[in-house]
């Protein structure tokens, strides 16, 4: 079974539900890059960086691990920031004294998301307004003193795919504690019904990504198209593979 693989020097993780528990336990950054995100890195440094960076890298794009199963014969598993959440939630169910920092794009999205996490019964939970990011200068100490102070077991980074991993890494390098940032982005929203309702069916038939078209296809079709450069990309990679 393939353990890892190299990709642009990204070192994703090729994991499924059964192994999960393994690695939930650990600390660090664990990033899930999207379709489009992915097929940036070549004209975003900051962003690429934060993945080459990060500790965990998971096959959240269906539309990646198709290309490398056709195009590179390697058979790996999609493992979706929305996959990893269910079985996160389902964790924190029965280990409701852990501690939770959620970093949101808006007053509306907190407070789903703090709700949601209340009804799993979780007791500590504290929700942080993100602030209008630059990517050129990302910095926020206030940021940094809060979860400094409030010292959680899991930073859940609520905010854009792009800008979150690169605050992820902001926060690895600057925060002397040791916890664990997931960047999963608006996934959690798919549990609190803010966004598409996405379900562990069309999460596991590939089908995220129509069912957000459909919705929002003024937004999604752009990203979509996007998508579409990683083809060149596999072909023309070298990638590596650890088993």
């Amino acid at each position: 079974m393939i353990n890892k693989v190299i990709f642009k020097k990204i070192k994703f993780n090729n994991v499924n539900s059964k192994n999960f528990q393994k690695y939930i336990v650990r600390k660090g950054l664990f990033v899930f890059p999207a379709g489009p995100a992915l097929a940036s890195i070549d004209h975003s440094p900051k962003y690429h960086e934060s993945l080459i960076k990060a500790d965990f890298v998971f096959f959240d794009s269906g539309f990646f691990v198709l290309l490398l199963r056709f195009l590179k014969n390697l058979k790996v598993s999609k493992f979706s920031g929305y996959k990893f959440l269910n079985l996160f939630f389902n964790y924190l169910k029965k280990n409701k004294k852990k501690s939770i920092f959620c970093i949101d794009p808006n007053l509306k999205f907190s407070r789903s998301n703090k709700n949601f996490l209340k009804n799993l019964g979780v007791k500590k939970i504290y929700n942080y307004l993100a602030p209008d990011y630059q990517l050129k200068s990302l910095s926020d100490k206030k940021l940094l003193k809060l979860i400094k102070k409030f010292r959680p077991d899991f930073v859940l980074t609520n905010i854009g795919g792009g800008k979150q991993e690169i605050l992820g890494l902001y926060l690895k390098k600057n925060l002397k504690i040791k916890t664990t940032i997931l960047c999963t982005g608006a996934a959690i929203s798919f549990f609190t019904k803010d966004q598409a309702p996405i379900n562990n069916l069309i999460d596991r038939l590939y089908l995220g990504w129509f069912v957000r078209l459909i919705f929002n296809p003024l937004i999604f079709s752009k990203r979509y198209l996007y998508s579409l450069l990683l083809v060149p990309m596999v072909v023309f990679s070298k990638i590596k593979i650890i088993n």
